[in-house]
């Protein structure tokens, strides 16, 4: 138990590490599935270099659409930003642009560390990139008959992915440009890995050295930051909360939780109807937005309808 308490001191700060890790864990057991379950080559010309590509490009490519969908820098990032009171406070062009950027590369390396970790695995692994490039390997090293046509070549060539479709002659042939297939696809994974490695240490060195702050007031800025966030959101959760009880109380004349309740209101037809339905963002004036069509009655009605004590029967109160 004692273990606990430093591990997770340990890890304090280093949320963003940890939740690399474990994107990368996901994404490493997610294209195994992935490769056992769907993955079969078709061993066809024309056909494996698009199958092959569009395995290893594809899931990458929507991995890292979802990582930008899912940090919330991104949408901090571009909503509103074509809102007229925005463009009416933005500030100085060129700060505001350094400022994009900044934040740009900072969403675009989390969002990367699911794809690159999907590329270099299947480049690890091999099966994409050798059913993908098996038809353009030369066999003529490996004994193949020097006398049949390119188009004959490149049938063979792309069957050998399959070994059920290669003929016994051209076993050892198959075994051999399979090694080299995958020999190259295994070279290009690590060396993907590297660059990657070496990018993201060059890239937090350079912003440690140009960093405004020492090592300790930086520490001391991501927790304010964190802990600020985590305040913010608390808050926000209770004041609209609070917010929209007062709103809720008004229609219904009480809130749910609320003890002791005397007297619950009856909402008519009208009221009913001004509240259903689909509506946006309405503007109420220069600073302030009606939230939804509960909102925008609460603000316009008066406070008035009718009432129906709790402790009386209803059926002899509605004929009062």
């Amino acid at each position: 138990m004692t273990l606990l308490p430093k591990w997770l001191s340990f890890l304090k700060g280093k949320e963003v590490v940890v939740a690399n890790a474990i994107i990368a864990i996901l994404t490493i057991g997610g294209q195994q599935l992935f490769s056992f379950f769907t993955f079969s080559c078709p061993c066809h010309v024309g056909q494996n270099l698009i199958y092959g590509l569009a395995f290893l490009g594809v899931p990458a490519l929507i991995l890292l659409i979802v990582g930008y969908a899912l940090n919330n820098q991104t949408w901090r990032l571009v909503t509103g930003k074509r809102s007229p009171l925005q463009e009416k406070t933005a500030p100085n062009r060129l700060l505001q642009c350094k400022l994009i950027c900044f934040v740009l590369c900072g969403i675009t390396g989390r969002a990367l560390v699911a794809p690159v970790t999907w590329l270099a695995v299947t480049l690890i692994n091999g099966s994409y990139y050798v059913c993908a490039m098996s038809e353009y390997v030369s066999v003529y090293y490996y004994g193949a008959d020097p006398n049949v046509t390119a188009d004959e070549r490149r049938r063979i060539l792309a069957a050998f992915p399959c070994s059920q479709l290669v003929p016994p002659e051209l076993t050892r042939a198959r075994d051999e440009v399979i090694l080299l297939l995958r020999y190259q696809s295994q070279v290009a994974g690590w060396l993907l890995i590297a660059v990657v490695v070496i990018t993201v240490f060059l890239s937090y060195c350079l912003a440690s050295c140009f960093s405004p702050l020492s090592f300790l007031h930086f520490r001391y800025w991501s927790n304010y930051v964190h802990n600020e966030q985590e305040l913010f959101d608390e808050a926000t959760d209770q004041h609209s909360r609070l917010y929209a009880m007062q709103h809720v109380r008004k229609f219904f004349g009480f809130v749910p939780g609320s003890e002791n309740v005397k007297e619950i209101r009856i909402p008519s037809l009208r009221e009913w109807q001004a509240i259903s339905g689909l509506a946006f963002l309405e503007r109420v004036d220069e600073e302030h937005y009606d939230y939804s069509l509960l909102h925008d009655w609460a603000l316009k009605e008066p406070v008035n309808g009718k009432y129906l004590k709790t402790d009386e029967d209803p059926v002899i109160r509605t004929h009062l």
